[in-house]
Order: structure tokens, then sequence, then C-alpha cells
């Protein structure tokens, strides 16, 4: 790693022929997708079509009515604390966003993505992600053109995106390997099946293992081809190959700065932790709700590896595979069935349905922002073309 200062804020060149032009396709073009309602109406009444799909049909093919009906007896008092560890989830997201994608350096950039600004694209981008297809592409797109219209270079911004999902799923993939061994072991009281604990933890290390190696690519590998490669079409070919590996070594090595130096990444790494102990303090608060006792580490490994449904291809955001995931995977932990059901589809419901709304409204909020943000840009290179011509 080649200083602190740079692993914090990887500086990353791009090609000649990258105008700015064309750096800004990719966000136009999801401004316009945006301003699609014929689309955004079906994506719409996909969602809801799962929803009826998941929380009618489907107890009633399994013969779970009853557990369905049990919906009504839930604790008010759980489910508000329920949703107070949402919100805490929320805060600790935007936290996340503003350690890693704001930077650290006191700059222009910082000061647009302060708190507020950080607020707006997390929970657009939350909103977006439940709404659009693609397994929350539709997050990370809005997400990209927010720092692209902030000013953020194109690679830069890349850069930063793959520190901020490595820093939030290193916690994950943590979580799954100590808490699948010490489940395993005895050391934390719970039933231990091997699907549950040890498969996931060696699956989970071998994703740590692999960044890690990703982490030695050098920062320099695209020169280093140049160097080497001999043709110019052949340099340029594997220049551009290297690009995707060059941008993710540099987000994961600033991932790694924000832990290996926790005063400065403090922002950041509490974020990553609070959201994800937030979140199972939703669900948590969830089988409390309907009078259920889950042992710690089993809530735990059991919210971490049901939520790796989330990988599996969903029409929006993990709609029913995540839900038949943590479902699925607390059935393996012994947990009863008639309390596992109501308990997750009101985490469900609390953590990712509830907070489409204002997700919604704070995306017209970032688009006012934006447009700020435009009109700034707009006169500063009035007043630098304005000092070029006194100048010369």
């Amino acid at each position: 790693m080649q200083g602190d200062e740079r692993a914090y804020d990887v500086e990353l060149e791009l090609d000649p022929d990258e105008t700015e032009e064309e750096e800004l396709d990719g966000a136009n073009a999801f401004q316009a997708l945006l301003a699609d309602r014929r689309k955004l109406l079906t994506g719409v009444l996909l969602v809801a079509l799962l929803v009826f799909g998941i929380y009618v049909v489907f107890p009633k093919l399994v013969g779970l009515d009853d557990a369905v009906k049990k919906l009504d007896d839930a604790s008010l008092t759980w489910v508000i604390v329920a949703i107070l560890f949402n919100v805490g989830a929320f805060a600790a997201y935007v936290a996340l966003f503003r350690g890693v994608l704001a930077g650290t350096r006191d700059d222009v950039l910082r000061r647009r993505l302060n708190l507020r600004a950080s607020y707006q694209i997390t929970m657009a981008g939350l909103a977006a992600t439940r709404i659009f297809s693609a397994a929350g592409a539709g997050g990370i797109l809005l997400t990209y053109w927010a720092l692209r219209k902030a000013g953020m270079e194109r690679r830069r911004s890349a850069c930063r995106m793959v520190a901020f999902l490595a820093l939030t799923y290193a916690v994950y993939t943590g979580a799954l390997v100590i808490f699948g061994i010490l489940l395993r072991t005895g050391v934390f009281p719970g039933n231990n099946p091997v699907g549950g604990t040890i498969v996931p933890a060696a699956v989970s290390g071998c994703v740590i293992g692999f960044f890690a190696l990703v982490a030695l690519i050098p920062d320099d590998i695209e020169r280093r081809i140049q160097k080497y490669a001999g043709g110019y079409r052949r340099t340029r070919y594997l220049t551009r190959l290297a690009k995707g590996p060059a941008t993710v070594a540099s987000g994961v090595r600033t991932a790694i700065a924000y832990v290996r130096h926790p005063s400065r990444g403090a922002l950041a790494v509490v974020g990553a932790v609070g959201f994800w102990a937030a979140n199972i303090g939703v669900l948590w608060a969830s089988f409390k709700a309907f009078g259920g006792h889950v042992p710690f580490a089993v809530l735990v490994q059991g919210f971490f590896v049901g939520m790796a449904a989330n990988l599996i291809p969903s029409p929006a955001g993990g709609v029913g595979s995540v839900d038949a995931g943590m479902i699925g995977a607390f059935v393996l932990f012994g947990i009863d069935e008639s309390t596992v059901f109501p308990a997750v589809l009101t985490y469900r419901v609390i953590a990712f349905w509830l907070p489409i709304p204002p997700g919604i409204v704070a995306f017209f909020q970032l688009r006012k922002t934006v447009t700020r943000w435009e009109a700034e840009g707009e006169q500063d290179a009035a007043v630098s073309t304005k000092l070029h011509k006194v100048k010369y």
C-alpha cells in the first residue's frame, strides 16, 4: 500500500479517450429511466403481485394459515421497538455512506456529500433497490449517478463504491465465520447444524481470502501492462481488461485502510457494524413480538444465512427469496415455524417495505439537491472562464 493518504482516497487516472460526455452517459441513462413512468408503474405492480403471492397465496399452499393469523397477535410494544431499531439501521447506513463515499479530504465534494445529501442518496438508493429489478442494481446505479452529479470522477466513484460494499460485507462474512465456528464448537448455546454453521463459515472464509488476494493487485498494474505487453492493440486490450480488477483492488485496499486506522475511519466502521447490528435488532424484536425466544448466536447466524438468499435472482431486490431463505434458515436451526413465519414477515415489512415511502420522498429531494450542484458547477465554470480571459 503506497501510504495511508493514498489508501483513503485513491486517485485513478482516466484513459485519454474517456471524455466527460462519456463519463456522464451512465448517469444520464439512469436519470431517463427514473423519468419513465411506464417502467416505474410496471415495477410497482410487479412488487404488489409478489407481495400478494408471498403473504397471501404461499401460506395457504403450505398450510401456514394459522401462522399468518398470528400476525394479529403481535405485541405493539415490540413492533415499535423493531421500528426504532430500523431507524437506527438507516442512521448507521448514512454514517457508513458519509464515512466512505464522501472521503476524508476537506474539499468541495465532501462538503456536497454532507449528512443531508448522504441521507437522500442512501434512502433513495434503498427505495430504488426495492422498486427496480436486477437484484439491487437500481440502488447501485442511483448512487453512482448521484456521485457523478456531485462532481466525483468516474473511476473514483467506482473505487469508493467498491470500498463501501467491501466494508459492509466484510462485517457480513466475518460474522458468518465467527458465529458459525463458535456455534458449531459449542462455545455459544443453540442448535448447530453443519449446513447452518460450518458450510456458510467455510464459504465466507473463501470469499474473504479471495478479496484479500485481490487487494494485492498493485496500483500501477495498468502501467506495468503498458510497459511489457508490446503492440498497441494488445496493450490497449489488456489495459482495459485490467481496469476492473485494478479498481476493485483499490476499493478493497481503501476499505482495509479504514479498519486499520479507526481514528480516521471510525465513522465508516461504526456505520458498517451498526447497520447489521440494528437489522438483527429488528429481527430480535420481531421474534419478541410473538413471544419467541431465539438464542443470540442462532439469531445472528440465522439472520446472515437467510440474507444469503439475496444472491438469488429476484425481480425486485430480494422479494420472496430473502423471505423464504430466512424462514428456511431458522427452521434449519430448530426454531418453531409457527413463530418463525410471522416474525420473519414482520421483520421484512419493517426493514424492507416501510422505508420505501420515505425513500421515494428522498429521491425527489435528491433531484433538487442535484439541480443545485449543477447550478454551482455552471457558476464555477463561468467564473473560471472569466478569469482565464482576464489572464490572457
